[in-house]
């Protein structure tokens, strides 16, 4: 069991190898949502074969491209991402975006713990007939979040070799749904579709991108354990290329399946309705892989909300903050799974928030980092107004001040289904390009002015 918190990784313990983050960003991107999402791009987007294959590359490659450039942090400064955010915004700057990060992670898990218990609840009507009753999917999702809550419990290695495993398992059923479509789909009505509107393509890439931009501020947490000396390229490399050969190939798997079963789009259990378009031989295997994917896609993402809970004051050890993030996802995935009338449109709207909620972190975050940020360990873990990254009263006004810009104009253009900015009707909002117009104007505009001047002595470090 990993026992260390938010301290900073000592160098005689960093052992960690960069080829780890590969299987790492595979499994954290193991969701049957994308199926999904693939579906609603041709469904909804109008888009075709062509149009899809060019989204499902371009969007993990842009999002995890900036995920990836965020993870150098982690092995420059040796902590988790939203302690080393500490000497950017300040030590109580630090609390604004972290507890609107924390408080964004609940959704994200709550749609992938409904998800997988969806998953399991498949699995038990294909193997036995047994039909869903409300006991039962509590049941399952008890299952799912506490098999979730012990796997990140246990720490970063049993993570690492939690991805390793499922990483493997999830791709070779994958294979084996892709077999089968290659011999079973309307190949000529599939390829015979005319391109949808341009604007719908990058809409998207948008929507798609904006789900991966949600682990920037985790990405530190898994690097933290990489030598100094660990290359920056391999590790951006590593990210992105974890993410696109999880994200390409379900994205148009499911596009693929829309064109004779539109139905994928708009089902309130995707799960269940793609175990009813397979052969039962494949679609169990597949199923039970895809449910093991989503325990570590949520292992992963409450591993750093645990991090992110100390950050905020919960004086807790790193495994009870991890459950604070499990029962609040297992309170809400009830209520989601008992009242939603669709788990897509849930899923898209959490998907276009965060990715506004995310990017303005992300922005202020990349362009300090850029400017070859070091890192004082002392000053990361000394939170009064001793600490070198105090600032002014505990705050970077500089920092605080980009970050706030580009929060509040990316949800002027960002429309879902329970909120819409006054700037959502225009081509930006239309688009789902809110989460970019919040990543630039964060960046500008932090990039526009001075660094704030902190009080250690550390200087400037390359990548």
């Amino acid at each position: 069991m990993e026992n260390r918190g938010l301290d900073p990784v000592p160098d005689d313990e960093r052992r960690g190898r960069v080829r780890a983050l590969f299987p790492t960003w595979v499994a954290a991107n193991m969701t049957v949502l994308l199926l999904s999402v693939g579906a609603g791009l041709t469904v909804f987007n109008g888009l075709n074969f062509w149009q899809v294959l060019v989204v499902a590359v371009a969007a993990p490659v842009l999002s995890f491209g900036l995920v990836g450039l965020v993870s150098i942090a982690g092995k420059r400064g040796g902590a988790p991402g939203m302690a080393l955010s500490r000497a950017v915004f300040g030590q109580r700057g630090n609390l604004l975006p972290g507890a609107l990060i924390w408080v964004a992670r609940w959704g994200w898990e709550t749609a992938n713990a409904v998800t997988g218990s969806f998953a399991l609840l498949a699995v038990l009507d294909l193997l036995s007939g047994v039909r869903s009753t409300p006991t039962l999917v509590l049941v399952t999702l008890t299952v799912f979040v506490a098999a979730s809550f012990l796997l990140s419990g246990l720490g970063i290695t049993a993570l690492r070799t939690g991805s390793r495993v499922s990483a493997w398992l999830f791709g070779a059923a994958s294979l084996l749904v892709l077999v089968h479509l290659i011999a079973s789909a309307p190949w000529r009505t599939v390829l015979d579709r005319p391109p949808g509107p341009a604007g719908m393509m990058i809409a998207g890439i948008g929507t798609l991108a904006a789900g991966g931009l949600s682990w920037g501020p985790s990405a530190p947490d898994f690097t933290r354990y990489l030598p100094r000396s660990a290359s920056a390229r391999a590790m951006v490399g590593a990210t992105v290329g974890g993410a696109l050969v999880t994200v390409g190939p379900m994205v148009l798997m499911g596009a693929v399946m829309a064109v004779s079963s539109p139905d994928l789009a708009v089902t309130k259990d995707p799960v269940a309705f793609i175990g009813e378009l397979l052969p039962r031989w494949i679609s169990v295997p597949y199923l039970l892989t895809a449910v093991v994917g989503m325990v570590l896609i949520n292992a992963l993402s409450m591993y750093s909300a645990g991090f992110t809970a100390q950050t905020l004051g919960f004086a807790v050890p790193r495994p009870w903050a991890v459950g604070v993030n499990a029962t609040i996802s297992l309170l809400l995935g009830g209520t989601l799974m008992m009242v939603a009338t669709s788990l897509i449109d849930t899923f898209l709207s959490f998907l276009v928030l965060l990715g506004v909620t995310f990017s303005a972190w992300i922005g202020v975050f990349g362009v300090d980092l850029l400017r070859g940020r070091a890192y004082d360990p002392a000053a990361l873990m000394d939170t009064t107004p001793r600490s070198g990254y105090w600032y002014t009263g505990g705050f970077s006004p500089q920092a605080m001040g980009a970050w706030g810009a580009g929060l509040a104009v990316g949800l002027l253009f960002t429309e879902v289904d329970w909120f819409a900015g006054p700037l959502a009707s225009t081509w930006i909002g239309r688009d789902g390009l809110g989460w970019v117009a919040t990543i630039l104007v964060a960046a500008g505009s932090y990039a526009a002015l001075p660094r704030a001047a902190d009080a250690t002595a550390g200087g400037p470090v390359g990548f």
